[in-house]
């Protein structure tokens, strides 16, 4: 009775799962230690780290770059739709003169079969045979032979100026259709240079005071000026020290020199050729302008407009170019120095040429 009391009161023995129990409780345990270790690690995972302040600078660098290359082509696209404008005004014009003349050609040959429907409503050999003037009638049928003749030929030149318009306004046609796509395009360089400009912004907000103080120290020092660059003795100073270091080669390039000098100080605008902002060919092309020569609106143009010399050979009037691309210009003016408009935020200045990759120069023919 004891033994079965005993074995009574003992607890049954556990047993391992098997078989399908024993696979899913496994799947169970892996799936929750997975959970977890995946909760733990997002935990602990490190942020993203901040870039460091160069590396900002570095960034804000590329984007003025990329800026002013798609503000060249901007340049370009807006000079060709100038010229699409142009030709689109000037072929309507000549379709409305042309219009005009075949309203006239029409209304004259109306008159004249108006005038013959009136007088022809007998046959002409019954007409002779009973006029009572036979002389006045055939003369006045000569005269009809004439007529007929004017209208003959009214007619070939109705069908030669109708032809004319439907060329004219096939021209038209093209042309508009040129001009859209000229507009389409100039809005995707417009948006990308904003899209940069404003990235670029960006960037710099990021940074501390100080960080951003240091960063457009070095970039004014990049291009050729500096804090003290924005007073105004300085400027006078600038300009009366590059005047004095080199004279132009001929009076043309000593105008052009001139304008750029009275340009300093003056910010920096995509897209603008002056008189109160500039970018950089714009700048070129408005200071060759007031001496009277007429530059091409891009660096990628500007640097076909005249002779290329070496940078051994440069004189005050030449157009450096630097990058690759081709993607900004100054005007030299002596002792390895230039004014150029350099980016956003920085005026008109004068700057050395070597602090950017030399491309290239021109001397304006």
């Amino acid at each position: 009775m004891a033994a079965h009391r005993k074995s009574a009161h003992r607890k049954p023995k556990q047993r391992p799962f098997t078989g399908p129990a024993a696979r899913t409780a496994a799947t169970l345990a892996l799936a929750g230690a997975a959970t977890a270790t995946s909760a733990t690690g997002a935990g602990a995972a490190p942020a993203e780290p901040a870039p460091t302040a160069a590396q900002v600078r570095a960034k804000v660098d590329r984007l003025y770059h990329d800026a002013e290359v798609a503000t060249e082509k901007y340049n370009g696209v807006k000079e060709k739709e100038a010229a699409a404008t142009k030709a689109v005004d000037t072929l309507a014009d000549e379709a409305a003169r042309r219009t005009d003349r075949l309203n006239s050609a029409r209304h004259t040959l109306g008159s004249m079969a108006t005038a013959q429907y009136r007088t022809g409503a007998l046959d002409p050999a019954v007409q002779l045979a009973l006029s009572s003037d036979p002389d006045t009638y055939l003369e006045r049928a000569a005269q009809l032979d004439r007529a007929g003749d004017r209208q003959t030929s009214l007619l070939t030149g109705i069908r030669r100026q109708l032809s004319g318009i439907a060329r004219v306004k096939a021209r038209a046609d093209r042309e508009t259709e040129a001009l859209a796509a000229r507009r389409a395009e100039l809005q995707e360089h417009r948006t990308a240079i904003t899209t940069k400009l404003a990235d670029a912004r960006k960037l710099l907000a990021t940074l501390t005071a100080d960080e951003r103080a240091a960063y457009e120290r070095v970039a004014d020092a990049a291009h050729g000026g500096g804090p003290a660059q924005a007073d105004r003795s300085a400027t006078h100073a600038d300009r009366s020290t590059a005047r004095a270091s080199v004279a132009a080669p001929d009076s043309r390039a000593g105008r052009a020199v001139a304008f750029a000098h009275g340009a300093i100080g003056k910010p920096y605008v995509w897209g603008a050729t002056g008189p109160n902002a500039f970018d950089c060919s714009g700048l070129t092309q408005a200071a060759w302008q007031a001496a009277g020569v007429s530059l091409p609106r891009t660096t990628y143009t500007q640097i076909n407009a005249g002779q290329r010399v070496s940078r051994s050979e440069l004189a005050p009037g030449d157009l450096v170019f630097f990058y690759s691309g081709i993607s900004h210009v100054g005007l030299y003016i002596g002792g390895g120095q230039m004014i150029h408009a350099p980016r956003p935020g920085a005026p008109v200045r004068i700057a050395p040429i070597d602090q950017m990759p030399f491309a290239g120069a021109t001397r304006v023919a």
